[in-house]
């Protein structure tokens, strides 16, 4: 009750300024309400009481009181107010994904049959299959550095972008991991949805190693899902000091899809650091609540011989 009574505000509070003009107009609707107030200064009281009908009867709810509990209902219900938060129905229900996939000769190499870069793109399908609906975008590198493909919830496209990268057309041979992970983040940043990072590569080069280090991590979630074989992973330092640097889970790939599944997992919780918290969530509106009131009152309107007067 405390947290609630201390999150309650007005999403429109700018509504509420209609109070203002709903008391004058009360109270000068009860100035001149009763029905004797214009005869009173032209006919004798004692007459005037005589001609009257039911002078001595006191109501207990006039229309005025009425039309100043509506005003007010209906001032509250569009100045929105709200206490609590709930889930955005245009937020993505998971966070978004770069993929930042590594496309150079070595990733031809077929000790991870077919080759590591044909497993890395099956693995890839493996993934966005178990995230059904979430964001997934592309960037590949080499010696060059290119987006593929900002976020997009068409696994399809993902796959089938993926699937058309090879080593023979790229730019430039070489390593740019750092550069690859850099552009990743900027495009989730510009999101604005937070998101991680998901690295798949089969080696890092040392200067890529000593530049990440020196640019320090990444300001999103990052994984680096290695492209070999499992009785190589132990032995790549490389890997292992680059998913340091980047503050990054190293994952292995295994004969079956276990390792997407935890990968997956570990996506789904992803957020971007320096988010805004409740990211994907809204004020939950409640001034909806006062329309039945409204409508109540509104009966009262048909009762016989209910009018305003000035």
């Amino acid at each position: 009750m405390s947290s609630a009574l201390a999150s309650f505000h007005f999403l429109r509070p700018w509504w509420l300024g209609l109070l203002v003009p709903a008391a004058f107009l009360w109270w000068h609707l009860r100035k001149g309400a009763a029905a004797t107030s214009r005869w009173a200064t032209v006919i004798d009281p004692a007459i005037l009481r005589a001609l009257t009908v039911g002078a001595d009867r006191k109501s207990r709810l006039s229309p005025h009181d009425l039309l100043l509990a509506a005003w007010i209902l209906g001032a509250l219900a569009l100045a929105g107010p709200t206490w609590k938060r709930e889930p955005s129905p245009f937020a993505d229900a998971r966070p978004p994904v770069m993929i930042v996939l590594k496309v150079t000769p070595s990733m031809k190499t077929e000790d991870l049959p077919p080759s590591r870069l044909a497993r890395a793109v099956q693995k890839l399908s493996d993934l966005v299959t178990a995230r059904e609906g979430a964001s997934t975008g592309l960037v590949a590198y080499a010696g060059s550095v290119h987006l593929v493909l900002p976020p997009t919830p068409d696994k399809d496209v993902v796959i089938a972008m993926a699937q058309a990268l090879s080593p023979e057309i790229m730019p430039r041979e070489g390593d740019s991991l750092a550069e690859a992970a850099r552009l990743a983040s900027a495009v989730l940043r510009d999101g604005g949805k937070g998101g991680s990072v998901l690295v798949m590569a089969d080696a890092v080069s040392p200067d890529q190693a000593a530049l990440m280090k020196s640019s320090g991590k990444l300001p999103v979630e990052a994984t680096l899902w290695a492209a070999l074989p499992p009785a190589r992973l132990d032995a790549a330092d490389d890997l292992a000091s680059a998913a340091s640097t980047l503050d990054a889970l190293l994952q292995g790939m295994t004969p079956d899809r276990s390792d997407a599944d935890a990968i997956a997992r570990r996506l789904d919780r992803a957020t971007a650091n320096g988010d805004v918290a409740g990211e994907g969530e809204r004020w939950h509106e409640a001034g909806y609540w006062m329309t039945p009131l409204l409508a109540f009152l509104a009966l009262a309107w048909f009762r016989r011989g209910w009018v305003l007067g000035s």
